[in-house]
């Protein structure tokens, strides 16, 4: 079968087209696929059926589920306490608002499973707080914005379920258990980052506790943190689906942060599903209008087109892993990581399978490189979030992430080439 040139610039020419005017992506994806189909003839129905069967997925039922708790339990106060409770384990040593800034991040990741989201809750809350310190504003955002990556990696990470969506089923619980070793890798990577940083700028101590106080900080904190033993324990001991654990999760922080916290009231939980139905309206268009736009990627034979020119360049699995990795690093610079997720993975996973890599494994290492372009220049959205907070420009806040991202690499680097470090905890607990 001829390439059809002309179907692939439609295609993929309009989509950059349309995004360079603007348009939203889901009317981009959209708008490109009807203008493809037209060209190649294919029927309307065609299409639209491709979009219905994007959704058509028990799978995807989790995620208005993930969405909905995290936005609970960041409304419900959960992100203050979690701030508290880092302060009390590392707040004492230098630069310890730093660092318990990129704890609070790991243990705010198993809740939210949002990058964005922890910038916005712990970022409102920590950025102001650490600047009144001493932190330079640079700092303190570059600090807040690469460690909520933590949120995409440590369960339940809504990407981990586009990925599963988008590579044909994946288990979703093989793919949390599979995050958890890589993302605390990385929260110990930004640490000794910042650790450097507060012994080079003498960046001050945090607070000290008494035992009595911090126990009592832990206990009021652990209560919303068994959210996450909820999620994981029950997937992983088998007694709930990942959709069913993400059911269950809300119903119990509901009850938590109404009748425990008492931080919830009417107006609070209107617009808490105002905002959760808001984000589902996004994702949802999204998810629908990839899953026509991969058919026709696949019908006009693009991941072919482009596993033979990766192929290509070498056939050593090594520089195929780092020609991927590249790709993906400067993709995620320009555009959203939900997107690229979904339409990526049918071009690339076929590509790593075939030189021996574990589709898990693959899934973590694009995942934590994506996440890498949430922190980027110029449409980092964890990034803007965070420069926003800090009442900064992109240009000030990019110097001072220099050394996060070398940090990030070198943790990017080890999950692509040790798959021990993705596929250990996930086999010892099949």
């Amino acid at each position: 079968m001829a390439v059809d040139y002309g179907g692939i610039a439609t295609l993929v020419g309009g989509f950059f087209v349309l995004m360079f005017l603007r348009i939203p992506l889901a009317f981009a994806l959209g708008l490109a696929s009807i203008m493809t189909a037209f060209y190649l003839g294919l029927p309307m129905l065609l299409v639209a059926q491709r979009m219905i069967n994007g959704l058509n997925s028990f799978t995807f039922l989790a995620v208005p589920f993930f969405i909905l708790v995290g936005n609970i339990m960041t409304e419900g106060g959960i992100s203050d306490r979690l701030i508290r409770l880092a302060d009390v384990l590392v707040g004492r040593m230098r630069g310890g608002l730093a660092q318990g800034n990129v704890v609070a991040s790991t243990m705010f990741g198993g809740i939210s499973g949002s990058s964005i989201a922890d910038v916005a809750s712990i970022g409102s809350f920590l950025i102001p707080a650490m600047v009144r310190r001493g932190y330079s504003p640079g700092f303190s955002v570059a600090v807040t914005v690469t460690s909520s990556v933590q949120g995409v990696l440590i369960p339940p990470s809504q990407n981990m379920i586009f990925y599963a969506l988008a590579a044909g089923g994946l288990p979703i619980s093989t793919l949390f258990l599979a995050g958890y070793v890589p993302g605390i890798m990385l929260g110990l990577s930004l640490m000794l980052i910042c650790w450097i940083m507060a012994r080079k700028y003498d960046h001050p101590r945090g607070g000290r506790y008494g035992l009595r106080e911090g126990l009592a900080i832990a206990a009021d904190a652990m209560i919303g943190l068994f959210t996450v033993v909820i999620i994981i324990g029950g997937i992983i001991a088998g007694i709930f689906t990942a959709t069913e654990s993400a059911a269950v999760a809300v119903i119990y922080a509901l009850l938590v942060t109404t009748f425990y916290y008492r931080t919830m009231n009417r107006a609070a939980i209107l617009r808490i599903f105002a905002s959760t139905l808001t984000t589902l309206a996004v994702v949802t268009a999204i998810i629908m209008t990839s899953s026509a736009f991969g058919f026709l990627l696949s019908y006009l034979r693009v991941p072919a087109l482009l596993a033979q020119g990766i192929l290509g360049l070498s056939d050593n699995p090594a520089l195929i892993l780092l020609a991927i990795n590249l790709l993906l690093l400067l993709l995620g610079m320009v555009m959203d990581m939900g997107v690229l997720i979904l339409l990526l993975t049918p071009i690339l996973l076929p590509i790593a399978t075939s030189i021996g890599m574990d589709p898990i494994h693959f899934g973590v290492m694009m995942i934590l490189n994506l996440g890498i372009g949430l922190c980027t220049p110029p449409v980092g959205t964890s990034l803007l979030v965070g420069a926003s907070i800090g009442r900064i420009s992109l240009e000030r806040a990019t110097p001072a992430l220099i050394p996060f991202y070398l940090a990030m690499f070198v943790v990017l680097m080890l999950v692509t080439y040790v798959p021990a470090l993705t596929m250990t905890l996930p086999d010892l607990l099949k």
